[in-house]
């Protein structure tokens, strides 16, 4: 079974963060020029949140209020939910199946954020062990 490492290794570990106090707008156009889907949000080494696509949609559109002066502290996810590296793709299915959630932050063993894993990641982990598996049992029934 694949590891968040593993994932991490194949896609690499950068990270986009954010301020607390960068406004909606600003994180969204750094959200489009990476083509991510979310950003960390951090104060100092500390992660203070995750602010998503989902969190803009239904806290800032749904709601009328504006991007460009709203900071994403006031909208972001502030219950982060974060693994590490030795984690399987399973497990973090579970995770992300059970709290509704498609992005997890990657911490060391000191806790400090080395990577980001989303619910695309972990699809194509699980499908490529689940190739694995498929070629495996194919080879035995015809070997």
């Amino acid at each position: 079974m694949a590891t968040v490492n593993q994932m991490l290794q194949g896609k690499g570990r950068q990270v986009y963060t954010v301020g607390p106090e960068t406004t909606v707008l600003e994180a969204l156009q750094l959200m489009a020029d990476r083509d991510v889907g979310a950003l960390v949000v951090v104060e100092g080494d500390d992660i203070a949140g995750i602010f998503s696509e989902r969190d803009y949609a239904r806290k800032i559109v749904l709601l009328g209020k504006s991007s460009r002066e709203t900071p994403v502290s006031a909208i972001m996810t502030a219950d982060v939910i974060c693994v590490t590296p030795s984690q399987t793709a399973d497990k973090c299915m579970a995770i992300m199946t059970d709290r509704r959630i498609r992005h997890l932050p990657v911490l060391d063993g000191d806790g400090h954020l080395t990577g980001i894993i989303s619910i695309g990641d972990v699809v194509k982990a699980i499908i490529a062990d689940q190739r694995v598996m498929i070629n495996h049992l194919e080879d035995y029934i015809h070997g």
